[in-house]
């Protein structure tokens, strides 16, 4: 008998050593409470409670969770039905406060966020729920982190996941989208062929420019073309006339120098001088504006002295 209540003895005192070690994974905690009331919190790793008198009463992760919130029927300051779903990412930080502050957590959450959800559309109209979700997610993380944090939580993130209209309202807005699809086409066409037109216009308007800048240096070339060409020619009649009287003053010479050495040249000269003058007559006579012309022949030797004090002239 003595070795049966030792066994028992022995058991017992097993069984309440093996019931006071509690182990804690990483990334969880524990409330303990004894004889009723809150005692103390396990930490992750190894925990020693007393047999009998203390027991865990709340064991969660203080990890990020996430919270599907399930579609919202929700009406807009415009009274348009939407329905509206979300996530919500949020921890414990506070696990004393997250058991003993409310009941059922999870519940509360899930209430909160849709009260909250519900309030925020109120307020907008169905085009702001759109464009401004952006806006409403970081409205709804800075209302519910404040609403949760007397339950020890901390919500991280919310976000809007789907904003669905009613059907009716479908409809509508793809008629309204429909229209606004035609009405944006019809100013790109017309704003298209107004580019056009100006674009047409601006370069008929170059193209004229252009050309009649084209014909005035075309014309102010011409002009000075002619005006080195009459310089041109004024420079060589210049240059003729200046040849001619220098070969009429050479020739001069010759004649004075032949009258000089040769007393018979005069006669032949007068010849050849007469002979000028009847070669000039018929060329006269056989144009068709014919003129009578009388020549003196007593005017030849008044020539020759003429010719013969010029050339006396010239050789003083």
């Amino acid at each position: 008998m003595e070795g049966f209540f030792a066994f028992i003895i022995v058991a017992l005192g097993g069984a309440s050593l093996a019931g006071s070690v509690r182990i804690v994974n990483q990334g969880n905690e524990a409330l303990v409470e004894r004889l009723g009331s809150y005692n103390k919190k396990l930490t992750p790793g190894l925990n020693f409670t007393l047999p009998f008198l203390d027991r865990v009463a709340y064991q969660e992760t203080i990890r990020e969770k996430v919270l599907d919130i399930p579609p919202q029927s929700c009406i807009t300051r415009d009274n348009v039905s939407i329905s509206v779903d979300a996530v919500v990412y949020w921890r414990i930080v506070d696990m004393e406060k997250a058991f003993y502050k409310v009941q059922n957590l999870q519940s509360a959450m899930v209430n909160l966020v849709l009260t909250q959800i519900r309030a925020e559309m109120g307020q907008l109209e169905l085009d702001q729920t759109f464009t401004a979700r952006t806006e409403i997610n970081e409205l709804l993380l800075r209302e519910l982190d404040i609403s949760t944090d007397p339950w020890g939580v901390k919500v991280t993130r919310v976000e809007l996941r789907d904003i669905v209209p009613s059907k009716a309202v479908q409809e509508s807005m793809e008629l309204q989208m429909s229209a606004e699809r035609r009405k944006r086409a019809a100013i790109l066409t017309s704003e298209g062929d107004r580019e056009s037109s100006v674009n047409s216009a601006r370069g008929k308007a170059d193209a004229q420019v252009l050309d009649a800048e084209a014909q005035q240096k075309s014309l102010l070339l011409r002009a000075e073309a002619e005006q080195k060409a009459t310089i041109m020619r004024a420079q060589a009649a210049r240059q003729e006339k200046v040849l001619q009287a220098q070969a009429t003053a050479e020739a001069l010479q010759i004649i004075a120098k032949t009258l000089q050495s040769d007393p018979h040249a005069a006669e032949a000269l007068q010849f050849l001088m007469a002979q000028n003058y009847l070669d000039v007559g018929g060329k006269i006579g056989t144009s068709p504006s014919s003129k009578v012309m009388f020549m003196d022949p007593r005017s030849i030797p008044a020539t020759m002295e003429g010719i013969r004090s010029i050339i006396g002239e010239g050789e003083k």
